[in-house]
């Protein structure tokens, strides 16, 4: 294992990986007291070489690595990548390519789904990771030998994961399962929440309008402001709190102060002028309940039942997460009569979507055959 720390011995370190088939990548982060994570090391390994990257180092200049993130040739082999990419792509505007994620392959491979490296190590390697060091300060210089160790683990034995998920992908012709999934984590997109969209991602059952309106409004103010001010969104206020001030949409200080879990010297802060002053020029949107990304199970007609049922049944027999198939959302549409959906394409309509679409048509009988101990379907 060897540590970089200058610009010379990285660019030398770059090239060298720059000719290999694939190579693994993790990243060690810290962002608990900020809105974007600082980069506290970059471990790196192919079958040749381990190595581990200060990017806090003096003069440090990490242009190198970045043009092996995005050198065509080298596959960037990465476990549960989305947040090392997202700080790949904040710091360089690169999101690396090839891309190949062990933990989407997981799922295809029948691991379950969101498996954590640790438990992936165990399953594939049988080797138990140690786990003290896993909440260490990255940002402490100098790192001690354990800290190192434990840092280049998440990088050597991914390189035999990575080995064993491919080739049995390749064995079970499941290559292409993951493809959209990897498309996904090639957009730009999935990096980059835009502050109108920030209302999304808070846990909200009110289909209020105005309600959900002075939430979005709310929710774009305060990641704005995160973001200027590099602060955790929940240290300019909690989402609890959001949410009930948007509840109750007070026009002044006073019903600000009688929200539940507002404090009186928020009521006197410079933020609470800001929230009344959102609230006062909040446009209502009429049709802002469409952006919501669940529905009211209440309304789905009893067929979704069944075919959660027959999903279950499919992903338990093919091995594969249920999720990797078809989502909830999809399921959902496809209960209420939308045809018009990526399980009607490809082997997800083989697997499943041949199956559903005789379900949904009635065609379709389900049945326990106590002899095989099997669940069979017969078409109609």
């Amino acid at each position: 294992m060897k540590i970089i720390s200058d610009n010379p011995s990285l660019e030398e370190l770059c090239q060298n990986l720059s000719q290999q088939s694939f190579i693994t990548v993790d990243l060690e982060f810290i962002r608990e007291k900020t809105y974007f994570p600082i980069l506290c090391l970059i471990q790196i390994a192919s079958e040749k070489q381990t190595a581990i990257i200060d990017p806090l180092a003096d003069g440090i200049n990490l242009q190198s690595f970045f043009n092996l993130m995005k050198n065509p040739n080298v596959i960037k082999v990465f476990h549960s990548c989305r947040q090392d990419v997202e700080i790949i792509y904040e710091l360089s505007g690169i999101i690396p390519q090839p891309l190949f994620d062990t933990q989407v392959a997981a799922m295809v491979c029948g691991f379950g789904e969101s498996i954590s490296y640790e438990r992936l190590v165990k399953a594939i390697l049988n080797i138990n990771l140690d786990k003290t060091n896993r909440l260490s300060n990255w940002l402490l210089r100098p790192l001690d030998k354990q800290q190192l160790e434990y840092a280049a683990g998440d990088v050597t034995h991914l390189l035999k994961i990575y080995r064993y998920l491919n080739e049995h992908m390749m064995q079970k012709g499941r290559t292409e399962w993951i493809k959209e999934e990897m498309d996904m984590l090639n957009n730009k997109n999935t990096y980059v929440t835009p502050p109108e969209e920030a209302w999304l991602k808070i846990r909200s059952r009110s289909h209020n309008i105005k309600t959900l309106s002075a939430l979005k409004a709310l929710a774009c103010w305060r990641e704005n402001k995160a973001r200027d001010k590099n602060v955790p969104r929940q240290s300019i206020i909690k989402d609890d709190c959001l949410l009930m001030i948007a509840t109750n949409c007070p026009k002044n200080k006073n019903e600000l102060s009688k929200i539940r879990g507002i404090h009186k010297d928020f009521v006197s802060s410079k933020l609470a002028d800001e929230i009344l002053d959102i609230l006062s020029k909040m446009v209502i949107d009429p049709n802002i309940a469409k952006e919501l990304h669940y529905e009211d199970t209440n309304t789905i007609p009893p067929l979704y039942e069944l075919l959660k049922m027959l999903l279950k049944i499919i992903a338990q027999k093919e091995g594969v997460v249920a999720r990797l198939i078809v989502s909830d959302l999809e399921l959902q549409k496809l209960a209420a009569g939308d045809k018009n959906h990526q399980i009607l394409t490809g082997w997800r309509q083989e697997i499943f979507g041949n199956l559903a679409l005789k379900l949904c048509q009635g065609d379709l009988n389900i049945h326990y055959n106590p002899q095989k101990k099997e669940i069979e379907f017969t078409i109609i």
